[in-house]
C-alpha cells in the first residue's frame, strides 16, 4: 500500500489525509476482492522499517489503524471476511494488540475471504523468527533433519496455513518487494501500477487480476 504520503504531498495535504484516504482504498480493495472471488488477500500496512518514521505519523497510523478495527470488523464479519494480522506485535501498544485479537476472534470461522494485515512486519524477520522455531522444535527432538523440507519450513511461517501467493500488486511506481513475503512470492506474479494506494481501486484490482490471467506460470519448466 505504497503512496499516501505522496498522494497527500502532491495535493498540498497533511500526510494524516493521504493515511486516511488510504484506509479507504483498503475498502475498497477487499470489496473488489470479494466480488472477484478472491479468497485471499493480504495487504503490507506497516513494516519493521516503518518505525523510523517520525512519532507524530506512527501515532497518526496507529490511531487510524485502531479506528479502522472498531469501525470495520463487523462489517467484515457480516460479509464473511475472516481478518488476521501478522507481524511483531510486541512492539504494538497493549491497546492495539488488544483489538487486534478482539478482530481474530470475531471473525475466525469466516471463509469467503481470509484478509490477513501485516503490521510491523518483516520478512527477513518472519525467515529469521522460522529457523529459529525450527531449530528449537530439532533439539526438542520434534522433528529430524530428514523431516526437514521446503513444506515444513513454511509451517512455521507467519503465513502457515495459507497458499503462496498468486499475484503481487505494487502501487506508486515502486518496482522492488520491499522486505515483504520473501519466501512465499517465489512464484507470485507481479503486476505494477503507477496510482498511489489513496487512488486504487476495485477497477484496478478487476485489471490486475485480468494481467495475472493472461500470463503463462511455468515454474521454471520450459514451455
Amino acid at each position: 500500500m505504497d503512496g499516501n504520503g505522496r498522494w497527500a504531498r502532491a495535493r498540498g495535504l497533511p500526510r494524516t489525509v493521504g493515511h486516511n484516504s488510504g484506509a479507504e482504498a483498503v475498502r475498497q480493495a477487499v470489496k473488489g476482492a470479494v466480488a472477484c472471488g478472491v479468497e485471499y488477500l493480504t495487504l503490507f500496512g506497516f513494516s519493521s522499517e516503518n518505525w523510523k518514521r517520525p512519532a507524530a505519523e506512527i501515532d497518526d497510523l496507529m490511531g487510524l489503524l485502531k479506528l479502522y478495527l472498531r469501525r470495520e470488523i463487523e462489517e467484515l464479519h457480516q460479509n464473511g471476511v475472516r481478518v488476521q494480522i501478522i507481524g511483531e506485535r510486541s512492539r504494538l501498544g497493549a491497546d492495539v494488540v488488544k483489538l487486534i485479537e478482539a478482530a481474530e476472534a470475531r471473525t475466525a470461522a469466516n471463509q469467503r475471504l481470509t484478509l490477513t494485515i501485516a503490521l510491523s512486519y518483516g520478512a527477513r524477520a518472519e525467515i529469521l523468527l522460522a529457523a529459529k522455531r525450527m531449530a528449537e522444535a530439532l533439539q526438542r527432538g520434534e522433528l529430524t533433519a530428514a523431516d526437514v523440507d521446503e513444506d515444513r519450513f513454511g509451517g512455521f511461517l507467519l503465513t502457515a496455513g495459507m497458499p503462496d501467493p498468486d499475484l503481487l500488486i505494487r502501487t506508486s511506481g515502486e518496482k522492488r518487494i520491499s522486505n515483504f513475503l520473501l519466501w512465499q512470492c517465489s512464484y507470485a506474479e507481479f503486476v505494477f501500477i503507477d496510482k498511489h494506494w489513496p487512488d486504487f481501486g476495485q477497477d484496478d484490482l478487476k485489471s490486475a487480476i485480468a494481467e495475472y490471467l493472461g500470463r503463462s506460470r511455468r515454474y521454471g519448466a520450459a514451455e
